[in-house]
């Protein structure tokens, strides 16, 4: 994709409103960060005070809103893809997103929440396994997809070996 700067002939008016347009296509898409917005506005060639002003217009508004933005990312990730809260902190930061949002947006999450998730995840894939008699290589696996979502080793191998239990007492009976 090229980018290059505008023709010195636009207006200062005019180029905020081709921001604008811009960043509302965007938003149309799914929601963004401010970070995520201005690093558009940047690759376009958009100078910073143009950015500036458009971002805090959208903010003013309500249309961006890291808070808002972080609360609903943690929420739908946690509950849809299973993410632990360190996955989470990590996907935050790389939006943009300030760690004092992050940290508020998480505070939802505690450690027993997180720990119910994993054992709901890991649940989920025993129901589809077949048992043999050596367990090693769905341990590592169930082991490996908790890893993949953020969650801590120590933790993923309690819930793996107690649910790998739970669902042999449950198939004996």
């Amino acid at each position: 994709m090229k980018t290059s700067s505008p023709p010195p002939s636009i207006s200062e008016p005019a180029r905020e409103e081709q921001a604008r347009a811009l960043c509302l296509r965007l938003l149309t898409a799914r929601s963004r960060t401010r970070a995520e917005l201005s690093g558009q506005l940047a690759k376009r060639g958009y100078p910073g005070d143009v950015s500036a002003r458009v971002l805090d217009r959208l903010a003013a508004v309500g249309l961006v809103d890291d808070r808002d933005f972080a609360e609903q990312w943690v929420r739908s990730r946690h509950a849809r893809a299973g993410k632990s809260r360190r996955a989470l902190a990590a996907e935050l930061h790389t939006k943009g997103v300030d760690k004092e949002v992050i940290d508020t947006a998480l505070a939802g999450i505690d450690a027993g929440a997180e720990r119910d998730r994993a054992e709901e995840l890991v649940r989920a894939k025993l129901r589809r396994e077949t048992l043999s008699g050596d367990d090693t290589r769905i341990t590592r696996r169930l082991v490996g997809m908790l890893a993949r979502r953020g969650y801590g080793q120590n933790l993923a191998c309690e819930v793996v070996l107690a649910e790998l239990n739970a669902e042999r007492e449950r198939r004996r009976v």
